[in-house]
C-alpha cells in the first residue's frame, strides 16, 4: 500500500498497526466499562451514587492530564520523529497499572484504586495520539476512511472476546458460585470477594503486552530525528507555533472545538454507562458482561458498515449520524426506570420473568444500548479519518496532538458535570442526562465544519522528513 507520504509501506505493517486497536480496547471494555467500572460503583462504595461520583471524578482527573500534556508529547514526537519507543514506555505504564487493580477488593481506599486507575487511562490516552499520528504516513488518503474502522472494528472484537472469557470462565454468581457456562472460576478466583471483576485488570494488562508486540515489530516507524533532550525544546516551541497557525485554519479549528465538545459526551458515556446500568437494575457481572458483548457485536457490524460509508459519504456524515443515533440512545438511556421509559410516556409490567434482563424496562434499556454500539466506533474512528485526510503527513503528530487535546480539553468537564449534579441531586439518572449537553451541542458546530477541515498542507516549521519506507 502507497502511503499519503508516497512511501510504499508493506501489509504486515499496516496490519501491526491495526492490532494497536485489538490490543488496546479490552482495557476499555472489561476495566472501564462492562466489569470493574461497574463494580468500582456498585461495590467499593458505600453506595451506587458515591460510587458514580467517585468515578466521575477519577475520570475527570485523568482526562485533566492527558488534555494538558497530549498536545505536549504529539510535537515533542514530531521532533524525535519515532513513535513506537513512546508507546512501548507507556506500554510498561499501563501494565503496571493495570496488574495493580487485583488488589481493589471492598473496602480498599478509593483513592488509591482511582490512582491507578488514572495512570492507566492517561498511559492508553497518550499511546493512542502516538499510533494515531502514524497513520498518515501508513495509509493513502483514499484508503485512510475505511483502514480506521476496520482497525476500531478489530478493537471491538478484541474487546468481545476478552469480555466473553470474562463471563464464560471468571464472573461467577454469588449465590452459586459459578459461571454462566455452570462452570466454576478459573484459578479458584471467589466472586464474593469481587476477585472476579478484579481480575479484570491483570487479564487486560497481559493483552496488551501480547498485542502490541505486532506493530512493535512490523510497523516502520518515522525517520529518527533530534535527540529527546532538544526535541523537548523544539518541541515547546513547535507547539506555540501549532497554536498560533492553527487559529489561521478555521475549518480544523472548528473541526477540533466541536470534537472537544462531542468528545467529552462520548467519553462519559462509555466511562460512566455500565455503572449507571448496575445501579438502576442491580445487575451482575455476568448481566453486564453479556449486555457488554452484545454492544461489541453490534460495535463490528457499524464500523464494518461506517468503513464503506466514509468512502462512500465522507467521514463527516458519518460522525453526524452516528451523533444523531447517540443522543437518541441517551434519551433513551436516561429517562428509562423501573417499570417505564420516555420519562413515564411508556409504563411497564414490573414483573420479572426470569433469567437475564428479565424485565420489560431492562429489555428497553439494553435496545438503547444497541443504538450506542452501533454508533460509537464509527463517530470515534470516523473522527481520526476526518483529521487525517486534513492534514498533511509532515504536521500529523501536532495535530494529532491537538486532536487529542481536543477529545480530553474538557474531558474531565462532562465526568465533573454528572458526578456534581449525581452528588448534588442524589440522581445518577439527572447526572447522565448532562451528557446530552455535550453531544447536543458538537453536533450542532460539525454542521457547519467543511470537509476535509483544511487542505492538508506541509508545515513551514522545523519537522523531521518523512522516512522512506520499502
Amino acid at each position: 500500500m502507497v502511503a499519503t507520504s508516497g512511501t510504499a509501506v508493506p501489509r504486515r505493517g499496516i496490519v501491526g498497526w491495526m492490532f494497536f486497536d485489538w490490543a488496546a480496547q479490552p482495557f476499555f471494555t472489561v476495566v472501564t466499562t462492562f466489569i470493574f467500572g461497574p463494580y468500582f460503583v456498585s461495590r467499593m462504595a458505600s453506595d451506587p451514587a458515591a460510587g458514580q461520583a467517585a468515578w466521575g471524578y477519577g475520570v475527570a482527573a485523568a482526562g485533566f492530564v492527558i488534555a494538558i500534556l497530549s498536545p505536549v508529547l504529539g510535537s515533542i514526537a514530531d521532533q524525535t520523529g519515532r513513535r513506537k519507543p513512546w508507546i512501548g514506555a507507556f506500554a510498561i505504564l499501563k501494565i503496571v497499572s493495570l496488574a495493580m487493580l487485583w488488589y481493589a477488593a471492598p473496602g480498599s481506599s478509593l483513592v488509591w484504586v482511582l490512582l491507578f486507575f488514572c495512570l492507566a487511562t492517561v498511559a492508553a490516552e497518550f499511546s493512542i495520539v502516538f499510533n494515531d499520528s502514524m497513520m498518515p504516513r501508513l495509509v493513502s488518503t483514499a484508503e485512510i476512511g475505511r483502514v480506521s474502522n476496520i482497525a476500531w472494528g478489530l478493537g471491538y472484537l478484541g474487546g468481545m472476546i476478552a469480555l466473553i472469557f470474562v463471563v464464560v470462565f471468571l464472573a461467577a454468581s454469588p449465590q452459586t458460585g459459578l459461571t454462566i457456562a455452570g462452570l466454576s472460576p478459573l484459578f479458584g478466583l471467589d466472586p464474593a470477594t469481587g476477585e472476579d471483576a478484579r481480575a479484570t485488570g491483570p487479564l487486560a494488562a497481559l493483552w496488551y503486552g501480547v498485542f502490541i508486540l505486532p506493530m512493535l515489530l512490523f510497523t516502520p516507524d518515522g525517520a529518527r530525528g533530534l535527540a529527546l533532550r532538544p526535541a523537548i525544546g523544539a518541541g515547546l516551541r513547535e507547539l506555540g507555533a501549532t497554536f498560533s497557525e492553527a487559529r489561521s485554519r478555521i475549518g480544523i479549528m472548528r473541526f477540533l472545538v466541536s470534537r472537544m465538545i462531542y468528545q467529552d459526551g462520548v467519553n462519559a458515556l462509555l466511562a460512566l454507562g455500565g455503572g449507571f446500568a448496575a445501579a438502576m437494575f442491580g445487575w451482575s457481572i455476568t448481566e453486564l458482561g453479556i449486555y457488554g458483548i452484545m454492544l461489541n457485536v453490534v460495535a463490528i457490524f457499524g464500523c464494518l458498515a461506517a468503513s464503506r460509508l466514509d468512502t462512500m459519504l465522507g467521514s463527516k456524515w458519518v460522525v453526524i449520524a452516528s451523533l444523531v443515533l447517540l443522543n437518541i440512545a441517551t434519551v433513551g438511556i436516561v429517562s428509562t426506570g423501573p417499570g417505564f421509559t420516555l420519562f413515564g410516556l411508556i409504563g411497564f409490567d414490573t414483573a420479572d420473568s426470569g433469567g437475564m434482563f428479565g424485565t420489560a424496562a431492562e429489555k428497553a434499556y439494553v435496545l438503547y444500548g444497541m443504538l450506542i454500539g452501533i454508533a460509537f466506533g464509527p463517530v470515534q474512528a470516523s473522527s481520526r479519518s476526518y483529521l487525517a485526510r486534513s492534514v498533511s503527513v509532515g504536521e500529523a503528530g501536532r495535530y494529532f496532538g491537538l486532536y487529542a487535546l481536543a477529545g480530553r480539553a474538557t474531558s474531565f468537564l462532562a465526568p465533573f458535570m454528572v458526578a456534581s449534579v449525581t452528588a448534588l441531586a442524589n440522581s445518577p439518572r439527572l447526572g447522565m442526562a448532562m451528557i446530552l449537553i455535550f453531544l447536543g451541542l458538537g453536533m450542532l458546530i460539525l454542521f457547519g465544519t467543511p470537509y476535509p477541515a483544511d487542505t492538508p498542507k506541509e508545515p513551514t516549521l522545523d519537522v523531521p522528513p518523512a522516512p522512506v519506507i520499502r
